[in-house]
């Protein structure tokens, strides 16, 4: 969520007559630091705190299309494209707009990722997954083991909120999908919200976590920690900073209340403040992140130059902030840290290795209850306190809405406990353990879920026993994630996130009514109505859960239809997977007469999260066009399947179709899906594909009409008039259908060992010189994945296997792409390119001890002083160099490296900037000649 706070930076006072005994602590607390390290100077931690909500649908396992989210399939993917990757892969650009440098920002960031977008993330991108954690792993090497990575409570829940036994399962999922992670214990966590209280501090230190982060205005009051033999007998008095008049340069020791100080057990958790002001300009001043060196005087403003002993500057924002709130900002956090921060000499860490070497010397308490975004406690979460509030919509829903939860979460609570003390030893240990399943691919998955069967029976648990079981251990994952906080934090219920903490609950209540046949969905719908919504359709919560949340619910069936359907136009393989169900296929048929399809099939699908099975029998008819009638029923026997496939198979030979309708409805009863009960998504993947073929048709009609009029085309072309808008579109639709098979074309050829791509390339050419002559524009938008997939597997073959003769080849794609206007990432090629050179090209070509030398050789070539986050200088320009070493071949460079005019081409046409590479080349050349 936006941070928001309005607090103020100011140091804590102190009064005269504290000054000795201030002066005897720090002479004591220098003297306890002797033989450990010190921190000197001005350290800077820069805290991005990534978080997207889970958005999948509980039924699905699966992120359904977002339309707000156009033209990206959903929020997590767009958010991905604006922020977390670009975060992973930084650009650092010259003036020409090449790229210097890549940069992964989470190497110098400190940040926490909530769980559920890593598992998003693992799923969507493995590259930027594993760049990520190799982040964490280069930051722990620079920081003496302590790396930029911190944990999160599980799915942002609001920690003061949730009782005792929520809090540490929260906890302790948070700390398991770290550890999985990273490969390491956690020592700080994030709090969602920053929402936090004593009892929650007390779950923290319980399960080993060292620090938070908290806002200023969250803490009442500090002081120094009295050394254990106080000298004078007296304890420092308390300062208040309630008013956010906390100095937000050191770390703070914060002890449990009522506990024995001197006790063995740990009774302490430590405390960083971010610096409010600057983390809010951050978060709202589009000129701070305008450009580093913006950023960095920024910084410098909280540094204090009089101040002797160690300070840390702590800013503390969403992560998305940089890429997705303010664009192209990750640039200017890329350059800071590269070189704008060093050149001042601040020393860039994270809290854990800055904790290492300065230990709290002061000590504070927290007020009761707040939050980072609530200016009243934790109001935004269960009252109608104002925050949140936009067009003058109230909030009265969100105290209702978390009373019904509540309830829910209790009556669930009752089932669990009821039938899991049958099933495991301690139900609540076997909830806390249930993390394990959570994490990993599919085959680590069921794994887990066995062992974690084995551990936690009762007795040796029978199939339907441990199908109870792990409906039991799904049920409390849904009333879990049926707390997220972001449900509460926007004016109105039936928004995308209350809605979806609702399909948690609905899950959840449907859950606990197959396990145990309870039926708690009436009630809850009865609580929900005291829950008012600003919508007049909806009227209350429960307007929201009837119109919103059940149509939302996905059968059994409809899965079953979805695969009947679509079976007709693939070839499913005898196991699959279909969103959360695996699918066994024990027999499939299909007939066809003239226009009529249809087909039988006997399933096995089994719920990958609780096991349990159940075999199905489908009949499907195709009628032609979108016209669909699916039936589906339980598996009653084979003689039983074996002889409703004669019969309707011989009814389908009458080729009557009202019959066969007639047969299928009775012997499956009257119950019928078409393509209007699939899921959106899949309705319009499925009206795609039966359009194929009358879109070919088309294509190929049109190909006629434009070859018979090309001349007289061409006719008004030379006269300088626009020809027939019936021909142009003819002329339109014919070319891009021709470069569309031309793009296949490549795809196909360069699979081939002895790729040989110039007839397409060549085809292409002619394609868009046509093109431009006819001013017709081509419709190639379709196109633009598959060649950039046809960019990339080029690009790879010619690094992975030195074919060099074909950078010419793939430069002429590469400007063929652009010349028709085709929406490529190049800036995937790019990072693939830069990583050739940076772990292959230098360290094969000058050998290993090269290997790290590039990123020195720009260093001192670029400029510190940069107007735009964007941009940087070099001495000389890539094509400069280019220039050179192409008039002089018999250069050092040339002769004692014959392949760099190759690769210096490729990347020029990448626009990467080759300057560091080649110096570094040219300086080897000279010492070896």
């Amino acid at each position: 969520m936006e941070l928001q706070t309005h607090s103020a930076r100011t140091s804590a006072q102190t009064s005269p007559t504290q000054d000795s005994r201030l002066a005897n602590h720090s002479t004591l607390t220098e003297r306890s630091s002797q033989g450990s390290a010190i921190a000197q100077g001005v350290y800077v931690t820069l805290h991005g705190h990534f978080y997207q909500p889970p958005r999948e649908n509980p039924y699905l396992d699966a992120i359904e299309r977002q339309p707000s989210a156009a033209p990206f399939h959903n929020w997590n993917e767009r958010i991905y494209h604006e922020c977390y990757r670009p975060n992973a892969f930084a650009r650092i650009l010259n003036e020409a707009g090449e790229v210097v440098e890549v940069v992964n920002n989470f190497e110098y960031l400190s940040f926490n990722i909530g769980p559920t977008l890593m598992s998003w993330l693992e799923h969507h991108d493995q590259q930027v997954y594993q760049r990520i954690l190799e982040a964490d792993r280069k930051s722990c090497d620079r920081l003496n083991g302590h790396g930029n990575a911190i944990a999160q409570v599980y799915n942002h829940i609001i920690m003061p909120l949730a009782n005792r036994r929520d809090k540490v399962t929260q906890v302790r999922w948070g700390v398991a999908d770290f550890q999985k992670r990273f490969g390491r214990a956690p020592e700080g966590l994030w709090l969602a919200e920053a929402a936090v209280d004593y009892p929650t501090l007390e779950v923290l230190i319980e399960e080993g976590i060292k620090f938070i982060v908290l806002a200023p205005s969250q803490l009442q009051r500090c002081r120094p920690i009295a050394p254990e033999v106080d000298p004078e007998g007296l304890d420092y008095p308390w300062q208040n900073v309630g008013g956010c008049q906390i100095d937000p340069t050191r770390p703070y020791r914060c002890f449990l209340p009522g506990r024995d100080r001197n006790s063995a057990d740990r009774n302490y958790i430590d405390i960083f403040v971010y610096d409010g002001p600057i983390s809010r300009d951050i978060g709202f001043e589009d000129a701070i992140l305008s450009s580093s060196d913006h950023f960095a005087n920024r910084i410098a403003q909280a540094v204090r130059p009089d101040r002797k002993t160690p300070q840390l500057i702590a800013i503390a924002t969403d992560g998305e902030t940089f890429g997705h709130h303010k664009r192209n900002t990750e640039k200017a956090l890329a350059y800071g840290f590269r070189y704008v921060m060093p050149q001042k000499g601040w020393t860039i860490t994270n809290f854990a290795h800055y904790l290492s070497v300065h230990s709290p010397t002061w000590e504070v308490e927290i007020k009761p209850v707040t939050a980072w975004s609530c200016a009243h406690g934790v109001g935004r979460w269960q009252d109608d306190c104002g925050c949140g509030s936009e067009g003058g919509w109230h909030q009265k829903w969100r105290k209702p809405l978390r009373s019904a939860l509540d309830w829910l979460r209790d009556c669930l609570s009752e089932v669990f406990v009821e039938v899991g003390d049958r099933l495991f030893h301690d139900p609540w240990a076997a909830r806390d353990d249930y993390a394990t399943v959570l994490l990993g691919s599919p085959a680590e998955v069921e794994a887990a879920r066995t062992a974690l069967l084995l551990r936690h029976q009762r007795h040796p648990l029978s199939e339907s026993e441990q199908v109870d079981a792990l409906h039991l251990l799904e049920m409390q994952r849904h009333a879990l994630l049926m707390y997220t906080s972001c449900g509460w934090f926007f004016e109105e219920i039936s928004r995308p996130e209350g809605v979806q903490i609702l399909r948690y609950a609905a899950r959840a209540l449907s859950l606990a009514c197959e396990v145990s046949g309870i039926a708690l969905e009436s009630e809850f719908i009865q609580r929900l109505e005291q829950a008012p919504s600003n919508v007049e359709m909806f009227k209350t919560a429960a307007g929201v859960y009837r119109q919103l949340v059940l149509p939302s619910q996905i059968t059994l069936h409809q899965i079953v239809a979805h695969y009947a359907m679509s079976s007709l136009f693939k070839v499913y393989a005898p196991e699959t997977q279909l969103y959360s169900y695996h699918i066994h296929q024990r027999d499939y048929e299909t007939h066809r007469m003239g226009k009529l399809t249809l087909a039988m099939s006997h399933l096995q699908l089994t719920a990958l999260a609780t096991r349990e099975t159940t075999q199905v029998t489908f009949a499907v008819l195709h009628m032609g066009g979108w016209d669909f009638h699916c039936v589906v029923q339980p598996f009653t026997g084979r003689p039983h399947y074996t002889a409703l496939k004669q019969v309707l198979f011989e009814q389908l030979q009458q080729a009557s179709t009202p019959r066969l309708v007639l047969m299928m409805n009775q012997y499956f009863g009257d119950r019928h899906y078409g393509i209007e009960d699939l899921l959106a998504e899949d309705r319009h993947h499925l009206l795609a594909t039966i359009s194929q073929e009358t879109l070919t048709r088309i294509d190929q009609l049109y190909t006629q009409i434009y070859r018979d009029n090309y001349s007289l085309l061409m006719a008004y072309r030379q006269d300088g008039l626009e020809g027939p808008q019936e021909l142009l579109m003819a002329a339109q639709v014919a070319l891009s259908h021709r470069a569309h098979q031309m793009i296949q074309g490549l795809s196909t050829e360069l699979a081939e060992p002895t790729a040989n791509p110039w007839v397409q390339l060549n085809e292409l050419e002619a394609i868009a010189t046509e093109s431009e002559h006819l001013g017709c524009p081509l419709t190639l938008d379709t196109a633009a994945p598959r060649l950039h997939s046809v960019l990339k597997a080029w690009l790879t073959k010619i690094l992975a296997e030195k074919q060099l003769s074909q950078v010419q080849g793939f430069i002429q794609l590469l400007h063929l792409a652009r010349r028709l206007r085709l929406a490529i990432p190049e800036d995937l090629l790019q990072e693939h390119y830069v990583h050739f050179l940076q772990e292959h090209w230098v360290p094969n070509t000058l050998g290993q001890s090269a290997k790290a030398q590039p990123s020195q050789a720009q260093s001192s070539q670029i400029q510190p002083s940069q107007a735009q986050p964007s941009q940087t200088q070099t001495s000389h320009s890539a094509t400069e160099t280019n220039q050179h070493l192409a008039e002089n071949p018999d250069s050092p460079t040339s002769t004692a490296y014959p392949d760099v005019l190759p690769y210096l081409k490729l990347g020029k046409a990448l626009a990467i900037d080759m300057q560091s590479w080649l110096a570094l080349l040219q300086l080897t050349a000279g010492a070896e000649n």
